[in-house]
Parts: C-alpha cells; structure tokens; sequence
C-alpha cells in the first residue's frame, strides 16, 4: 500500500482545470497549490511558523545546496530535513540538476553523471543520478525529483534531443535505486522547446510516473507565450490521475494560466527574490515600495490582502525599512507576496469550483500590469 495518492475532487468544466488533494505521509495537500522556495533549508528570512501563516502548504528545498552545505550526513543526523529545520508539513527536494545546469563554466556532463566545481569551495565533485537518489533519501523529503538534464534556451534540436534522451536514461537509474515507500519521485518531462521531443520525454518517463510528474526546463529565459505553447500542446497528453507540477514558475500571471491548463502544482523563488529588493505583489501588478512615490503613502501594499504585512503595517513604513538597509523589511514583503500567491491560489480554487476560471483569469489579467 503506497503512503501517497492523489484524489481528483472537481475538474473545472470552461478550463480542464482540477482540484484535488495529494495525501503525503506528513499531511494532505490541496491542489492547485503554490509552493515556496526553501533552497538551504529555510524560505529566505522567515520562520516556519510564519511561512505556515501564509497559507503554506508545502515547501521546496534543494539538493545541491544542501548537499554543498551543511552536507546531507548533517541533516540524516538531525533526523531528516523536516526535524533539522523544524517544518511539519511536506517538503519537496529538487534534485539539483536545474542549479548544476546554471552552472555552465563549472560543470561537466557525461552519460555516468556530472563532474563540477563547488561554487562555494571550487572543489571538485562528482554526482550521478544513483548518489542524487541517495543524498535526497538522506534529506529525508517527502516528494523528491529524478536527476535531470536542462537544455538551455536557443539549444539545437540535437542538443536538446541529447539532454531528453539523458534525462530518460538517468530516470530509470534512479528508479532502479529508489525503494523508500515514504518518498515519491517525480519524472521530469524535459525535450526544450521541440513539441516532437516533449512528446518523445513524455512517452518514455510516465511509465515510471506512480503519483506524480513534472515538467521541467521552461520559464528558462523564453516568452511567456512560447511557455503557453507548449503547455498547451503536452497538458492534454499529460497522465491525469496524478499531480502534475509545473517546475520554477510562479509570477501572478503565470500561476492562473499554468492552473488554467491543467497543472497542480506551481513553484518559484520570486516572491522572496523581489522581496528583498523592495518589491510587491498587488492586484494591480507589481510596486517597487523602495521608490519615492510611496513615502507618503499609509496604504497597506495592497488593500484586498489579509497577510500580516498588510493588516500591521503601511507602504511608507516598508519604503523607510528597505531604504534603511532594515531585515524587516524584506521579511514583510516576503510575508505578503507568498500570501499574496496563496490568496491568488485560493481565488483560482474558487474559480474552478464554480467551472468559471477562463472568466476569473481573463478579469483578472485585464486589470493586472505584468
């Protein structure tokens, strides 16, 4: 008897769109759901008690990070990534391969594995998809990710075939090593911005898709429309009967029209990135607090949010803080943006219920400035 699976409660009848709860071994979640970045073990300034009062549901960590510093042996010792951070709920791992990818001049490829340079110490290190399986079964996550190969943006059809057909050979060794019951692993549909290899990555990963896949290497540097395309062309191929997670997206714009074409689950690291530079989420769009206009100005960041942020504090307070180099003031904004995409969330889980998203979507894009 498997400790995950995944329940379908309503499929949106306008969009396709679905609401479903994924049963982990630490708790239920309710799809569609949007997913905080936690990369070395903490979403950058925040308490996980503060996390939780977003609204949060589940978190992502990374492998590589966590890997490079404190070292997975550390965290197997706390008694797993849960405990050493203190987090209760699920936790995601990423396996790493997107951050060894970004890290074109340091890192080799080959069919074994990949050979590269810490970023951190310039040390030479040595993972293959076997070792990934065992540094994430030592983290200890909930849902983990098969070792992957991104291609970039603007690579040849042969390059990105290369890295499709790697992607696939290395899945299967992380299958074959892969045995712990409480942990999922997501295949990753890869195939760059070729619909014929999409479809290829597709065909020979869902075999090994048991509740729950992914779709890696978009949003890495293309037009958002382009992202749309191909969405558009894989969703209706994807399985249905399992979470389908749509990897390092999650702009307001991006979360409804992902949600819309059938993804459930939605990740991103930039609500806390614009965070940190003074920047918010509103209904309208984003506002760059840091600038003068807003000096005087004793709104909350956006007047509809109900986060922390907004209820205590105004957007001259939050100017004055970013301006003065003050921690506060990216914690704040950090608060408000991840509720801000809870709340965006919840409002497209109200949508799909009443079998109106493609309306919700289209009323709420026409008023919201990208």
């Amino acid at each position: 008897m498997s400790n995950f699976s995944y329940e379908i409660k309503h499929i949106c009848k306008q969009s396709g769109a679905r609401i479903g709860v994924f049963h982990t071994p630490h708790g239920d979640i309710e799809t569609p759901v949007f997913m905080p970045v936690g990369t070395q073990a903490t979403v950058k300034g925040l308490t996980p008690e503060m996390v939780k009062a977003t609204g949060a549901q589940i978190i992502l960590s990374n492998t590589y990070h966590l890997f490079l510093r404190p070292g997975e042996e550390i965290v197997k010792k706390a008694g797993g990534l849960h405990k050493f951070m203190n987090w209760d709920k699920p936790i995601l791992t990423d396996s790493g391969g997107f951050q060894v990818f970004s890290l074109s001049d340091l890192r080799k490829i080959s069919d074994e594995g990949v050979m590269f340079r810490s970023h951190l110490s310039g040390e030479k290190l040595f993972i293959t998809p076997e070792r990934d399986m065992q540094i994430q079964n030592d983290l200890g996550a909930d849902i983990i990710m098969a070792f992957d190969e991104c291609s970039k943006y603007g690579a040849t059809e042969r390059e990105a075939r290369k890295a499709k057909d790697r992607t696939t050979a290395w899945l299967k060794r992380c299958y074959a090593v892969q045995k712990n019951e409480n942990q999922m692993l997501f295949p990753i549909v890869q195939g760059n911005f070729y619909k014929n290899l999409r479809h290829e990555s597709l065909e020979e990963v869902a075999p090994y898709a048991r509740c729950g896949i992914a779709v890696g290497g978009l949003s890495v540097g293309e037009p958002k429309e382009l992202m749309y395309e191909m969405l558009d062309d894989l969703m209706p191929l994807m399985p249905k009967n399992m979470p389908r997670y749509l990897m390092g997206v999650g702009s307001p714009d991006c979360l409804i029209e992902g949600f819309a074409r059938g993804i459930d689950m939605m990740d991103c690291v930039l609500p806390t990135r614009i965070a940190r530079n003074g920047t918010a989420f509103t209904k309208n769009g984003k506002i760059v607090v840091r600038n003068a206009i807003y000096k005087d100005d004793f709104r909350p960041i956006d007047e509809d949010c109900d986060c922390y942020c907004c209820k205590h504090y105004t957007r001259a307070y939050v100017r004055h803080l970013i301006n003065a180099g003050e921690i506060l003031g990216g914690q704040l904004l950090s608060i408000h943006n991840i509720q801000f995409l809870n709340n965006l969330t919840k409002q497209v889980k109200q949508a799909i219920w009443e079998d109106r998203l493609l309306d919700f979507r289209d009323e709420y894009l026409k008023n919201f400035k990208i």
